[in-house]
């Protein structure tokens, strides 16, 4: 019998036995469910199988090669694809929503969707510390689509004809610990502070974004132009807790947004050891 809800959903994981049955389980109803695991030694691809998921395996570089490997050799029931990670969720509505919208005659002049994920950290929604609505590329035509990588994350690639849904998906940010998360962020930092030195985008073109453009081209912007602000951890403290009024998230707000001060901090310290290394009178690396 066909599924009421007629698109996929891939899901990344590796090492997920702990968030993968909620996230499996939000999906259920989705006409076609697949996991594409990057080698877990954990009972992850164990648990996805139960669950009637099919599995598949790739080696992972970065998240925009993982997803588009997805597109290009994974079989899909449906075009559409929404992507997930192990320690995100669906709700009833978004999958309606999705559902609706493939079923529409514009999803023909669409390649994808930005859907905007709700940041759930301590068991409480905190929208005003993690900019709600930060959209992202998750619903996306599979044979059309393609991502880009951008610092730790993926972004859609030039050219890609978005539209936006209402409904959001969740994004449990308590699924590690506070010192996981702080070790997750140490490597992220590297690969942010390579991506700002990769940019190299000129201070005109940057404030012909933050002054014109649409409200993700100006956001994007703001984060390029932090990179050559002094003290920029406590900007983003002062930014996240008091000017977008993340004191009022209460004290997980606080609890995340010394996070992500801690975080910026270990960016600006990546970009001074790659900048040193980049100096011509630097030791050579063996």
């Amino acid at each position: 019998m066909s599924s009421p809800y007629p698109f996929s959903v891939v899901i990344l994981t590796l090492n997920e036995e702990h968030n993968l049955p909620a996230c499996l389980a939000s999906a259920s109803a989705c006409g076609d469910v697949v996991v594409l695991d990057s080698g877990s030694t954990d009972r992850t691809c164990e648990i996805a199988r139960t669950a009637g998921a099919r599995v598949f395996t790739q080696r992972f570089d970065n998240f925009a090669q993982q997803r588009n490997h997805a597109h290009d050799a994974i079989p899909f029931k449906y075009d559409w694809v929404f992507h997930l990670d192990a320690d995100e969720t669906l709700s009833p509505e978004l999958i309606a929503e999705c559902a609706a919208r493939v079923s529409s005659a514009e999803a023909a002049d669409h390649d994808g969707f930005y859907v905007a994920p709700r940041m759930i950290f301590r068991g409480r929604w905190i929208p005003r510390c993690t900019d709600y609505p930060a959209w992202q590329a998750r619903f996306v035509h599979a044979r059309r689509f393609r991502f880009i990588e951008v610092g730790h994350g993926q972004r859609e690639a030039p050219g890609m004809r978005l539209g936006r849904l209402l409904h959001a998906y969740d994004h449990n940010l308590s699924s590690q610990t506070e010192e996981e998360i702080r070790a997750k962020h140490a490597r992220y930092a590297r690969a942010e502070a390579a991506a700002f030195l990769a940019a190299h985008r000129p201070a005109s073109a940057l404030w012909k974004d933050l002054r014109h453009g649409p409200a993700l081209a100006r956001r994007r912007a703001l984060k390029e132009m932090s990179y050559h602000l002094p003290a920029r951890a406590a900007l983003r403290f002062a930014y996240q807790y008091i000017l977008r009024g993340g004191f009022l998230d209460g004290m997980p707000g606080l609890a995340y947004c010394r996070l992500l001060a801690a975080y910026e901090a270990a960016i600006s310290r990546e970009v001074r050891n790659l900048r040193a290394s980049l100096r011509p009178d630097s030791p050579s690396t063996p």
